[in-house]
């Protein structure tokens, strides 16, 4: 079956739709520390001050992550579009992507336990990698 290659673009909205939802959980974090008098609003001037809470550290560095290696993803994935090598494994493999990259953030913004964090983080890298190589072994 063909797979239409702007398909392709589909994983790369939702995490960029994902990173979104996140962002917007930032300054709710943040307010919510102000309202209970842990910090006030200097102690963002910064960035974040020690002063910061751990729940309003964890949503900025849950959205920091998504900022970081997506880069690469979403360079990939253009690139796949614009050298026609958009098929069914690199459908998947974008997609289990961004699946392990939701399931990261989830972990981080919920019970937070960092051996499982660093399992999903892994396997997410390791997806990059085998998308990386593939469509470099495509290329040539």
């Amino acid at each position: 079956m063909a797979t239409n290659p702007e398909s392709i673009l589909w994983p790369m909205l939702a995490l960029m739709l994902w990173t979104l939802c996140v962002l917007l959980l930032l300054p709710l974090a943040r307010y919510r520390a102000i309202r209970a008098g842990a910090v006030d609003w200097d102690d963002f001037a910064p960035g974040e001050s020690a002063r910061v809470p751990e729940p309003a550290r964890r949503v900025n560095r849950a959205l920091v992550n998504l900022l970081e290696v997506p880069f690469i993803f979403y360079a990939l994935v253009l690139a796949c579009l614009m050298t026609a090598r958009v098929d069914a494994t690199a459908l998947a493999l974008a997609w289990a992507y961004v699946a392990l990259r939701m399931a990261h953030t989830i972990v981080h913004l919920t019970y937070n336990r960092v051996t499982h964090r660093f399992i999903v983080f892994a396997a997410s890298n390791g997806v990059l990698v085998a998308m990386l190589l593939r469509l470099a072994w495509r290329l040539k």
